[in-house]
């Protein structure tokens, strides 16, 4: 996945390998006055010296003996290496060369952070603001990818449990709609308290149905209602018992999501 964010006028491409964050230190160079090259930030012996220690800490694959020799040769007027020889020889892996259309050099996040020290202290700052800012954004997205997504994982489940067993061949396509729409609501009642033209109702100016307007915690709870439904519907339960028991367990599982804190996390950064 790729994203862009902008410092300081340059346009910089965010990308996962490997399912970690990758910042295009390409990109970066934009925003540098003068001739300025990766390769010169990386003969330097403080660069080096960051470099190995980051490895050390993440990357077991670590070639300690290649990096030996690059560190003593670190420095030194005749010493250049590029990234792609780095890799290569020490097994790196918070440095990436990569081709293709998003093509170019990139760090792992820690590493960018500090390439942006070499263009300047103000780029650094802005560059782990805009950064953090991506990550929220994408939180966010997340966050509603799962709301839209929870409310459909036991759909088919419900609405075939629904055909089977309420829904006699001889009623015409409306009816059925009715009918399906009828068992939505005991499903609305039993979570919400309410059916959809009650909400409707009540909110005139929304557009989208009362699940649209539901946070995780509710939507994870709607999923599993919709599969204990069906399990009450082939189970030959009236819709009145039903919704009876569903209403008790939407109770006694929202108890329990609203005290996940990792659902709350979802349902706090889609409120930002």
């Amino acid at each position: 996945m790729n994203g862009k964010i902008i410092v300081n006028g340059a346009e910089i491409t965010v990308t996962t390998i490997d399912d970690k964050d990758y910042i295009s230190l390409t990109d970066m160079l934009k925003a540098k006055d003068g001739d300025f090259f990766i390769s010169d930030w990386l003969r330097n012996r403080n660069t080096v010296e960051f470099l190995g220690i980051w490895e050390q800490i993440h990357n077991p694959d670590f070639n300690y003996g290649e990096f030996a020799t690059i560190r003593s040769q670190a420095g030194l007027n005749s010493y250049k290496i590029s990234v792609k020889e780095w890799v290569e020889k020490t097994n790196a892996i918070g440095l990436r060369a990569k081709a293709g259309r998003y093509g170019g050099t990139y760090a792992y996040k820690d590493i960018a952070f500090e390439f942006g020290m070499w263009i300047s202290p103000e780029f650094k700052i802005y560059l782990i603001k805009e950064f953090e800012r991506l990550k929220s954004e994408e939180l966010k997205q997340l966050g509603w990818d799962i709301k839209r997504n929870l409310a459909k994982i036991n759909y088919r489940i419900h609405t075939d449990a629904i055909k089977e067993n309420l829904i006699p061949p001889e009623l015409s396509a409306r009816q059925i709609s009715l009918v399906y729409a009828n068992e939505a609501d005991v499903l609305n009642m039993a979570l919400f308290g309410m059916t959809t033209k009650e909400w409707r109702d009540a909110h005139p100016n929304l557009k989208g149905n009362i699940r649209d307007y539901a946070n995780v915690s509710q939507l994870v709870c709607l999923s599993n209602l919709e599969n204990l439904n069906a399990v009450f519907i082939n189970e030959g339960i009236p819709q009145a018992e039903r919704l009876a028991k569903l209403n008790a367990i939407a109770i006694s599982q929202m108890k329990v999501l609203t005290e996940d804190h990792r659902l709350l996390q979802l349902d706090a950064a889609e409120d930002k």
